[in-house]
């Protein structure tokens, strides 16, 4: 890059550069505003930057309400200030501005940067000296000077302040191993930069050497002794191998050791720096060489390209084996591998660290290139490029590296086929590119990393990389640290960094960086901040650049479906559920549902989400803090009310598919005060469950998100957000009692009783405690059920809803029943029955003829059967399946109570089997129980222990430890049967544990007394 290209200045104030006769001439730009503008666009250089955020950069998070038209008058006038007005072009949704290369001051710093690093590492001091010094000279000053601290670019600012300190460091290196002119012209600079930076201790070793060199050994000594007292008495740590190296050279006074300290000095600084930028990856490793490079005059005959193996490759022992058995038997092609996985899981530490292991086997050599899929700032190599390079790699002569990708392809398995060579193809961006470039002998073996699964391969075997367990995340933060003050795996900077190995090698960066800085204290500023990925950056670690690589180019992209899916992460961002699907994800990016499926295809290729099951997508947690930082605060609020609108649309229609038609679907669909008046359209707009089955499946399927967003939201401010979670939870919980969801009746019964009463829905509220009465009801709590009840049907009375007051009083019976108050419960139970009769609702009618029988049961079987027979009849006229169902079971417990076990099993089993596929919980836990108590009464041991089981099981995977709890009860029973004592003891404690608290007494106190007995 050519100083003379510059453009653009942020190495300092933000300035503009002019170019004429004299060379570039610094334009700095008046105005705060402009300056600002200008700032915000160049830290995004040729990425499209939103409206939303220019206005923050601007006016600091609180745009005037002129703001639009501000902003594009501020646009107009930057323009006027570029030497092509043109580099600035509205993009949706904001401004692009076009930086070419060599035209910002960052850019061309960072060139000079990473070629002066390469330098002082291969000790070229001229070259190092050269670099440094045309880097320096770019600096104006603090980079982003004079701009609003809330602007943004902090970690970019801390990055180039550190990159400016090193270049110093390695110029002074240079400088002292040069030997040219006098060393005492160093001193004042040197003097200066110890006493600014007191614990840094490559500008003292420098200090000392230049003091010693220039006759004044005493001043270096008191440099020595002074660093050391410090870093003794506020870092605990003594001076490390650099300074120990420059101390003993000023003790011999001895100048041919001078030297001999100084280049072990060199090589100490330079693996510090080093080492904070490379922790497990091999990312940035690449073939420029190869690619770019010119020509040796003599081919190698045995290429070893391998980059380094990584200095602290940690865990994935498993992975490695079966890595290594992979391509140590080929068979009879060559052994294809591919590792695959998001970005920063360590691909390349991996190919590298199994490469390097495998050297022996593959005498012939070792091919590395970097394809460069996802490299921050490049184009991936096309596959012309890297065939060229690989032929010049294996001594083709360049002149005869034919020009058509076929034949030079052709060209490279031909030379490759005798051989046993290894070739390891980094970060490949797809199958295409990487096809040409496959071998086809049985000796040679290929290592490719890439984000994409290359799944149009064919022949290879994919070992797809998750991040690191526990432990090994903690050990590779301890081992790229130097720390181990207490990381262990549970440390909280374990999940913070959520084990993805970049991100742990950001955070070992820092801490080995800052020896002051604890583990703790880091921890705490990774939780205290919405966006982590502000803190996982380092030097040039960042975790956000390695993700934004796969946006940006799905952003750019020509194809449809790549620009979908930057969309559709942007609404993940604005939305943070547990995992989402292709109907949602359409709604909220406005886009069909097979456009929707299209784009997630697409961020799952390249490693953005992970499709855990069918359908369903959930990205990894560095993941969702990226598309949080993409979502920004744009739309936020719309995003949610729209996500509400489509799960409360589609819990209508799961009612309608599993309640039949009736008061009961019609007055729980019925609105409410709060309910918004689009609702009814958003339901017309989405397409019915074919029947309750597929009801269901969506309900299993959405209900984690539902608790999502019920959780968040519940206390939201925004009044339209509540309304819409009032509607939803109203119009859902139909589908959790029927489905036995009891862990998730509780949290979202409890939302909907703070939402209703915040909105002053009273209608709302009554639903919202008669569902949190009928979760307790089937938790075995009548009391608790019945304080709830009672205060849903005085809402009711008030309202005047006289359906609503016939089924509270209908449950009020139930519940006074099971609580033994059966005068009080007969009362109830008539009063219920009259309004039935008096709505004309047989169904109401219905059910409360089941609840006499139970109450019947206690005094009269045989009468508690013909209230149950009535309601039979009802639900045979009406075609209410669930009504008949519930009766059969009924009349099955009325024939326990008269000790007719065999009648009651036969009522038991129709009713288990005409309740398969209706995903009625209550209905069958209540079956199978009967039934189990049947078949144990009958002697049918082994056929009473596999229902058990089933019970259990069932019972179990929906946390219904109330049912579990009256499940083991029968299987002690049934234990104790068998003559297995000491089994049935432990089944008798965990139930008597599942059931205390509960109003089941009579249960309990048998428990009691069978504990005792087999005590």
């Amino acid at each position: 890059m050519k100083r003379c290209g510059l453009r653009f200045g942020l190495l300092g104030p933000p300035v503009l550069y002019d170019h004429g006769g004299d060379g570039a001439v610094v334009r700095p730009v008046g105005s705060p505003k402009l300056r600002a503008l200008l700032a915000a666009l160049l830290l995004e250089a040729g990425r499209t930057v939103s409206v939303d955020a220019l206005k923050d950069a601007l006016w600091g998070g609180v745009p005037p309400a002129s703001a639009h038209a501000s902003l594009h008058n501020h646009v107009t006038r930057l323009r006027r200030l570029l030497d092509d007005p043109a580099r600035l072009r509205a993009v949706s949704p904001g401004y692009l501005l076009r930086v070419d290369d060599g035209e910002l001051d960052v850019h061309v710093f960072e060139a000079h940067l990473a070629t002066a690093r390469a330098a002082h590492a291969s000790r070229d001091w001229r070259r190092t000296l050269c670099e440094c010094t045309a880097a320096l000279a770019l600096w104006r000053g603090t980079p982003l000077s004079g701009l609003p601290a809330d602007l943004g670019g902090y970690p970019l600012v801390e990055r180039l302040r550190e990159a400016r300190l090193l270049l110093l460091e390695w110029r002074y290196d240079a400088e002292l191993a040069l030997a040219d002119g006098r060393p005492d012209a160093l001193l004042p600079e040197l003097s200066a930069l110890a006493a600014e930076h007191p614990l840094r201790e490559a500008y003292h070793r420098q200090l000392m050497l230049a003091l010693h060199r220039s006759g004044r050994r005493a001043e270096a000594l008191a440099v020595h002794r002074d660093l050391r007292h410090r870093l003794v008495e506020e870092l605990g740590v003594e001076p490390g191998a650099a300074v120990r190296g420059a101390h003993l050279e000023v003790l011999r006074g001895s100048a041919d050791e001078a030297h001999e300290a100084d280049e072990a000095g060199e090589v100490d600084d330079a693996g510090e720096a080093d080492d904070a930028g490379e922790a497990g990856d091999a990312d940035d490793a690449g073939p420029a060489e190869a690619v770019a490079g010119t020509v040796a005059p003599e081919p190698p005959v045995r290429p070893a390209q391998l980059p380094p193996p990584p200095a602290h490759f940690t865990g994935r022992t498993c992975l490695a084996d079966d890595l290594r058995r992979s391509l140590a038997d080929p068979g009879t092609g060559p052994a294809v591998t591919v590792l695959t996985g998001m970005a920063g899981l360590g691909k390349s530490a991996l190919a590298l660290h199994i490469a390097h292991a495998l050297t022996d086997r593959f005498p012939d050599g070792q091919l590395y290139v970097n394809l460069h899929g996802a490299t921050p700032g490049m184009h991936p190599l096309t596959s012309a490029q890297a065939l060229a390079a690989l032929l010049r790699d294996v001594g083709a002569d360049p002149r005869s590296i034919p020009e058509h990708p076929d034949a030079a392809a052709a060209l490279l398995r031909s030379l490759l086929a005798p051989t046993r060579t290894l070739l390891v193809l980094d970060d490949a961006a797809n199958a295409a590119q990487v096809r040409p470039l496959l071998p086809a002998g049985p000796g040679c073996a290929v290592i490719i990393t890439s984000r994409s699964s290359l799944a149009a391969l064919d022949g290879a075997r994919r070992f797809p990389l998750t991040p690191l367990s526990a432990e090994d995340s903690a050990a590779l933060l301890r081992a790229v640290s130097g720390r181990d003050d207490g990381i262990d795996a549970g440390h909280p900077l374990v999940e913070l960094t959520g084990r993805l190995p970049l991100a742990l090698r950001v955070v070992a960066a820092r801490l080995a960086a800052r020896r002051a800085l604890t583990p703790e204290v880091l921890a705490g500023q990774l939780a205290a901040t919405e966006g982590r990925l502000h803190h996982l950056e380092y030097d040039d670690l960042s975790v956000r650049r390695s993700l934004a690589v796969a946006h940006d180019a799905l952003a750019a992209s020509d194809r449809e479906a790549d620009r979908d899916a930057a969309l559709v992460l942007c609404r993940i961002g604005a939305l943070d559920l547990p995992e989402y699907g292709a109907p949602l994800l359409a709604r909220l990016s406005d886009i069909g549902t097979r456009r929707a499926e299209d784009a997630l295809d697409r961020l799952v290729d390249v490693a953005l989400l992970e499709e855990t099951a069918l359908g369903r997508y959930v990205p990894h947690d560095l993941v969702r803090d990226f598309a949080r930082e993409l979502a920004g605060t744009e739309g936020g609020t719309a995003v949610v009310e729209t996500a509400l609108n489509w799960y409360a649309a589609l819990a209508e229609h799961t009612l309608t598919a599993i309640v039949d038609p009736g008061l009961d679907q019609d007055d729980r669909r019925r609105p409410t005060s709060s309910q918004p008046p689009e609702h009814a359209s958003h339901v017309t707009g989405t397409r019915p469950f074919a029947g309750p089955e597929e009801a269901f499946a969506w309900g299993d399927t959405e209900l984690e998100n539902v608790v999502a967003l019920a959780e968040r939201y519940a206390d939201a401010p925004e009044p339209r957000i509540a309304a819409r979670l009032c509607t939803l939870l109203r119009l859902i919980f139909p589908y959790l009692q029927r489905g036995g969801r009891v862990a998730e009746m509780e949290p979202l019964g409890r939302a909907a009783l703070r939402v209703a009463r915040r909105l002053g829905d009273e209608a709302a509220e009554a639903y919202a405690l008669g569902d949190l009465a009928g979760l307790h009801f089937f938790t075995g709590r009548q009391n608790d059920a019945l304080a709830l009840n009672d205060q849903a049907l005085a809402i009711w009375r008030r309202l005047g809803f006289l359906s609503w007051i016939r089924r509270s009083l209908n449950n009020r019976g139930l519940l006074l029943e099971g609580l033994g108050r059966y005068e009080e419960s007969g009362r109830a139970l008539r009063q219920s029955l009259a309004y039935s009769r008096r709505l004309n609702d047989p169904y109401g009618e219905a059910v409360t003829h089941q609840h006499l029988g139970n109450l019947y049961e206690h005094t009269d079987a045989r009468a508690a059967i013909e209230q149950h027979r009535l309601s039979l009849a009802i639900g045979e006229t009406i075609g209410n399946v669930l009504l008949q169902l519930y009766a059969r079971c009924n009349i099955g417990y009325a024939h326990l109570t008269l000790g007719e076990p065999a009648a009651a099993a036969r009522h038991f089993e129709d009713t288990l089997r005409d309740l398969a596929g209706q995903g009625d919980w209550h209905g069958e836990s209540q079956a199978r129980l009967g039934l189990v108590r049947s078949l144990r009464l009958l002697g049918r041991t082994e056929r009473a222990g596999r229902e058990c089981a089933e019970l259990l099981r069932r019972a179990d995977a929906r946390a219904d430890r109330y049912m579990g709890g009256l499940a083991r009860h029968q299987h002690g029973l049934l234990l104790r049967e068998s003559g297995r004592p000491e089994e049935a003891r432990s089944a008798w404690t965990a139930a008597r544990e599942a059931l205390d608290g509960t109003d089941e007494k009579t249960v309990l106190a048998e428990l009691t007394s069978l504990l005792a007995a087999h005590a």
